[in-house]
């Protein structure tokens, strides 16, 4: 017998019971959606209500879904803009909706956090999911970013599967990183040599720090080269402010990585990354100036580096950026799934989805084409 409740506080629940239905995902732990909701990053004030899931079966706790009530599409990464303004042209509201998702992140992982997403646990989220939309007005629900195993399973309730492509590194037991550009063409190698070159240029060092050797001061620097990025870039601070990543540094210490670059024993630039046993999650960038290729040796090079030398199997490097592929990051199919309770509009969206999904999929495959290792066949 199944039950559920949604908390809006996640001190409601503890953390040690919460991240062991969710395996070690740093991105939905515990630690971390609880900076973002005590940091105020992620609110009722920035949009972002929390209405997280949790279902009992025979009155233990069988599975947890990071879930927010949003009024608006931002922060989300996959975009729906279209969709609620097409509500609005006939006079509906698309918001609110519910959304199982990680506030601000792209990140792929897990979202329904259980022991086993069997059929029958699947039908009753879908049951509370869709009798919850109709009773309290939302126009649907959502889970982003999950894996395909788990949104396959959803669309064969069904509830639609919408899909996308990301970039992503990938370790071929590489030994370091010469033999890592071993695998490209003469012409990109020679390339990737000289943007080394120029973005270490003039005195430029870099130096890695995780854990215990990340200070507090040197988080809130982060944080100043974090903010001052963004405002220069978008006319705002970021997502994150100084209380949000100082959490993360008090709670999440051993899953951070600070990559610096100093210029003459100053830091110039950093990059703050997550980690977990098998994957580096290169997320949060903030520099002083302007430097040539100092992005991408920080952002890419420098992570790339690190997944070797750590024997970490994957980086995933954040949404988007077709600059990626001439770096050796490959495209990868992302998933999501989606309700939309009025049946028009389910018809309508479902029929963008299915066209848009061949043209992704061709996307994919010429991104792949690209990629700039040498015929190894």
């Amino acid at each position: 017998m199944f039950q559920f409740e949604f908390i809006d506080d996640l001190t409601q629940i503890k953390a040690h019971t919460w991240d062991a239905l969710l395996h070690g995902d740093p991105f939905v732990s515990h630690a971390f959606l609880l900076a973002c909701q005590q940091s105020q990053a992620a609110n009722n004030a920035s949009g972002w209500y929390a209405r997280h899931l949790l279902i009992y079966h025979h009155s233990q706790l069988a599975a947890v879904l990071p879930g927010y009530l949003k009024t608006h599409s931002y922060g989300e990464y996959v975009f729906d803009w279209s969709f609620a303004e097409a509500y609005e042209q006939h006079n509906l509201a698309y918001y609110p909706k519910w959304i199982c998702a990680v506030p601000f992140s792209p990140i792929c992982g897990n979202r329904i956090g259980c022991v086993e997403l069997n059929n029958e646990l699947i039908d009753y989220i879908n049951q509370v999911l869709t009798t919850t939309c109709q009773q309290q007005g939302w126009s649907g629900w959502h889970i982003n970013f999950l894996p395909q195993p788990h949104s396959d399973q959803l669309a064969q309730i069904p509830v639609m599967q919408r899909i996308g492509v990301q970039f992503q590194w990938f370790n071929q037991s590489y030994h370091n990183f010469d033999a890592f550009l071993a695998r490209f063409t003469a012409r990109r190698r020679k390339t990737i040599k000289k943007e080394r070159q120029k973005a270490l240029a003039d005195n430029i060092s870099i130096e890695w720090l995780e854990g215990e050797q990340i200070s507090s001061e040197l988080m809130a620097q982060f944080t100043l080269f974090y903010q001052q990025t963004y405002l220069k870039r978008s006319g705002h601070l970021g997502y994150f402010n100084q209380d949000f990543f100082a959490q993360l540094h008090r709670t999440m210490a051993n899953h951070l990585v600070i990559m610096l670059a100093k210029k003459d024993h100053e830091i110039i630039a950093a990059t703050l990354s997550l980690k977990n046993q098998h994957t580096l999650y290169g997320r949060y960038w903030g520099a002083k100036d302007n430097y040539d290729f100092l992005h991408f040796e920080l952002c890419y090079y420098q992570g790339i580096e690190y997944c070797i030398e750590h024997k970490l199997m994957c980086f995933h490097a954040g949404a988007q950026g077709e600059h990626k592929i001439m770096r050796g990051f490959e495209a990868v199919v992302t998933y999501s799934n989606h309700y939309i309770s009025h049946p028009d509009f389910s018809r309508a969206i479902g029929s963008f989805f299915q066209q848009e999904r061949q043209q992704i999929l061709h996307y994919q495959q010429q991104c792949l084409s690209l990629l700039p290792f040498k015929n190894e066949s």
